[in-house]
């Protein structure tokens, strides 16, 4: 292994950065990506431009596999690439009949039948998905991971469609991408693809990054096209406050707790069924 050293020993200025990176990492509430925290670094000065990244992943690459202070492999997240793993089952029937007697079965509930408007969010930076996955819950969401392919984009389309007959509701897009040439162009295209492609009506809502959401906000330039600024450089607080407000304009909180409520009661009424069952 190409950075694991028995006598690793990071110098004095290179233990600063990485103590400065590890309080970033747990200053949010899910998993950090590599480039989010290279942004956050950028921004204490430890790092002046984009000939820094270089060596900014081979310091946290080398920590990570020495296991430096509490780093370990798993301290950063990579949501560019995902396994597709085995679903392990029980070892015999009996077991299944005991695990039905002792767990939870709590029915998932789908709270858009009961809601307004049927919602979606696409982004761009698919590295940020933890970040949308904790703040967009019982929302699906799809990366667009720059220009999509033909068939994600019509699969999309056809999805679409299948929702507008479920649900009988308007269909509202909430799209968060970068301020640059490629983040503007890349939801504008693929739209005009996906409508191309579907039989209902939806629309898209361009909630950021917007014209002017760099300088209000105070983000930190693109290091490789200056003048334009990536999702991935927002803060947690700032990439909240964009997000969750457009998702209370669409989506009814109290719908999803009534349902909450509604699924624990039936979900103890089961149990009590339960306890009976034997094979």
């Amino acid at each position: 292994m190409a950075y694991k050293s028995d006598n690793y020993r990071p110098s004095k200025k290179s233990q600063v950065i990485l103590a400065r990176a590890w309080e970033h990492i747990h200053s949010i509430p899910y998993g950090a990506t590599s480039r989010w925290l290279f942004y956050r670094l950028l921004q204490d000065g430890f790092y002046r431009n984009k000939d820094d990244y270089k060596g900014y992943l081979m310091l946290l690459s080398r920590a990570r596999h020495n296991d430096w202070a509490e780093w370990k492999p798993d301290s950063l997240s990579d949501d560019t690439r995902r396994s597709i793993l085995h679903k392990e089952g029980y070892e015999s029937a009996e077991d299944w009949a005991e695990a039905l007697r002792q767990e939870t079965w709590i029915p998932i509930l789908d709270h858009w039948y009961s809601q307004k408007s049927y919602i979606e969010i696409w982004y761009e930076a698919e590295a940020m998905t933890r970040q949308f996955e904790y703040y967009c819950k019982g929302i699906t969401l799809r990366p667009f991971h720059g220009m999509p392919s033909i068939d994600y984009k019509f699969q999309i389309a056809k999805a679409l469609e299948a929702h507008a007959e479920d649900y009988e509701l308007p269909i509202v897009i909430l799209y968060f991408g970068d301020y640059d040439k490629a983040g503007l162009n890349i939801p504008e295209t693929s739209v005009k693809d996906i409508q191309g492609w579907c039989d209902v009506e939806f629309e898209v809502i361009r909630c950021g990054l917007n014209e002017g959401d760099g300088e209000r906000l105070g983000i930190p330039e693109n290091f490789d096209h200056p003048g334009s600024y990536q999702w991935e450089a927002l803060t947690d607080e700032m990439a909240r406050g964009l997000i969750i407000p457009w998702q209370q304009k669409y989506v009814d909180q109290s719908v999803i707790e009534a349902l909450k409520q509604e699924a624990q009661v039936a979900s103890k009424k089961l149990k009590a069924v339960l306890q009976d069952f034997t094979l």
